[in-house]
């Protein structure tokens, strides 16, 4: 049995693509389970105020009629922030996916996103270290159950957290603490959630283009430039936001 210090909410998203920048949600569902064990689902559809591809139509089977006359996500923001308030938060690819666009949607709505003092757990995380397979089959292995209406993020999100509390029965070793599950998955304390920064030895450094492995401050010191570079740059807000706040108090430090 999953032991809580603080409630853990199951995020699932339904979207209009995977693209962090420039996606938006249409169904948010959040299964948020307390200390005690008890269950409440919050399950909004959303008006991403864009066209839904029919790729992603043909996914999840929201469709823009279904939408037109949905709140928007800036609506509902404060309504979905304080639900979470103080959760610790848990997905099936959640932390690359579910997460940071819901950080994204934040910002957009003018609203901060903190994850510091959360837990970031990742179901599939454990599910590929230990079978490497889709949350279906994850479903249908651990549950025994077939996945009916997938993609329906209310659905997925609540087959998450049936997944994890077979997943805890079945392999002892990831403990019964959200600090023990994410000590054994490994999970990296996250700079920004699309991973353009790493922490190396608690230094925040570049993960991509011709700076990788380098000191953000060291470059931002060296050529300032590239502050403004990626500020114009079609990166997500989350990792603007990061990137400002590492030159903030790196000027910080100069005075």
């Amino acid at each position: 049995m999953l032991q809580l210090n603080k409630p853990l909410a199951f995020i699932d998203l339904e979207t209009t693509g995977i693209n962090l920048a420039s996606d938006r949600i249409v169904e948010i569902a959040i299964v948020k389970i307390t200390t005690d064990g008890k269950q409440t689902v919050k399950r909004k559809l959303v008006n991403p105020e864009m066209p839904i591809p029919k790729a992603s139509s043909d996914v999840h089977g929201i469709t823009d009629d279904m939408v037109k006359d949905a709140p928007t996500f800036k609506v509902i923001a404060n309504e979905i922030k304080q639900f979470i308030e103080n959760c610790d938060l848990a997905g099936y690819n959640s932390n690359r996916f579910d997460i940071p666009l819901l950080a994204e949607e934040f910002l957009r709505s003018g609203l901060d996103f903190d994850v510091r003092g959360r837990k970031l757990l990742d179901v599939q995380r454990i599910f590929h270290m230990m079978e490497q397979r889709t949350l279906g089959a994850a479903y249908k292995f651990y549950c025994n159950k077939s996945l009916e209406d997938a993609h329906s993020a209310e659905v997925d999100a609540t087959a998450t957290w049936e997944v994890l509390q077979a997943q805890l029965e079945k392999y002892p070793q990831l403990g019964t603490t959200i600090d023990t599950i994410t000590k054994f998955t490994g999970d990296e304390e996250v700079v920004d959630f699309a991973r353009r920064f790493i922490f190396e030895n608690g230094i925040e450094v570049f993960n991509f283009g011709k700076h990788k492995g380098r000191a953000v401050v060291d470059v931002l010191k060296a050529e300032p430039q590239y502050y403004d570079w990626m500020m114009k740059g079609d990166f997500p807000q989350h990792t603007k936001q990061k990137l400002t706040e590492i030159l903030n108090r790196t000027l910080l430090k100069k005075g």
